[in-house]
């Protein structure tokens, strides 16, 4: 009996470890920065972390929509331009958003790999 709860504990933990990577990538493509910069010409930038981090440090030219509050502003977003979205290192809420924004419409989603902790492009930095 104590070998089956084993081996469910050990699927759950699998499942637990997989689930996340296969939903981020069914829902956006994660890139490095050589393809993120490349995008940004063409895309909406989108700084997912909260507004007092964004005033620190941002890349140059990104908007700032929490994760938090990107289900009451999917107005303010095209669903006609690639959306580039990054947060501060490993995309962990940036998964959840781009949930979001493929369900209401938005075709091209695209990560920053490691955020923006390891961005090379430019930044604007505040206060």
């Amino acid at each position: 009996m104590t070998w089956i709860i084993n081996i469910v504990l050990i699927l759950a933990i699998i499942a637990m470890l997989v689930y996340p990577r296969w939903n981020l990538r069914r829902n956006a493509k994660v890139v490095d920065n050589e393809e993120f910069n490349r995008l940004m010409s063409t895309s909406q930038v989108i700084d997912i972390r909260e507004a007092n981090q964004y005033r620190v440090k941002h890349i140059l030219g990104a908007r700032n929509i929490a994760a938090a509050q990107i289900e009451s502003s999917l107005n303010a977003i095209s669903t006609h331009k690639p959306v580039l979205i990054y947060e501060n290192a490993r995309p962990v809420a940036a998964a959840k958003v781009a949930k979001q924004l493929k369900k209401a419409g938005v075709p091209e989603i695209y990560i920053l790999k490691n955020g923006i902790s390891n961005w090379k492009g430019k930044v604007k930095e505040g206060n």
